[in-house]
């Protein structure tokens, strides 16, 4: 997928599908235990907080509530209008409506960015700019996080929602190629055989 109109089909498809069902996301995911990338993003952020956080693909606000519990001073940003009405009412943080494809960061701003379960919704023909984007606006000794279900590079329609299920080498080759070098990478959830670990979860230095 890569002409704009195609790009702008797949968003509003995809973000529409979100807007609609927030509610119910909300009380699917509220209580999903994601300490272990919170933790691992905050571990590798050189200097002492509280840190300057993007949770890129906040949804409806629990890991913007949870760092700001841990006294750091996050930033949220969803293209969905309805996501970030529901964070900032959950969290009291600010928070950016960016569709991912058109995003307008301030550079050299974050300590850290968290793209947790976001940034497989990017079409691959748009990757490269989005994750260009997200190593301009981290400060020079920034940290960016993500978590992405693992497949075997197709991209696609998954009902109303399109996603791209990049294997370990691909999505890599994606984060080197933007500038990224890595930190940490492991497998989600812990504990179980590597073909029940769909999900990659991958820190990176600016």
């Amino acid at each position: 997928m890569s002409s704009s109109e195609e790009l702008i089909d797949i968003e509003q498809i995809t973000v529409g599908h979100y807007n609609q069902s927030a509610a119910r996301f909300w009380e699917g995911t509220r209580d999903h235990d994601v300490s272990q990338n919170r933790k691992a993003l905050l571990r590798h952020i050189k200097g002492e907080g509280p840190f300057h956080l993007l949770d890129f693909g906040c949804g409806p606000g629990r890991d913007l509530s949870a760092f700001k519990e841990l006294g750091h001073k996050p930033v949220g940003l969803d293209g969905s209008s309805r996501f970030c009405e529901m964070a900032r009412q959950h969290s009291g943080c600010e928070v950016l409506e960016q569709r991912f494809l058109d995003l307008d960061l301030p550079q050299a701003t974050f300590d850290g960015v968290f793209a947790n379960a976001s940034l497989f919704h990017v079409p691959k023909s748009h990757l490269p700019k989005v994750l260009g984007h997200i190593h301009d606006c981290l400060k020079p000794t920034g940290v960016f996080f993500a978590s992405n279900p693992r497949g075997d590079n197709h991209e696609g329609w998954s009902g109303n929602r399109y996603g791209s299920w990049h294997d370990d080498t691909e999505w890599c080759r994606f984060a080197r190629d933007a500038g990224f070098k890595e930190l940490e990478h492991y497998y989600r959830p812990t504990g179980k055989p590597r073909h029940e670990q769909p999900w990659l979860a991958t820190v990176w230095a600016k």
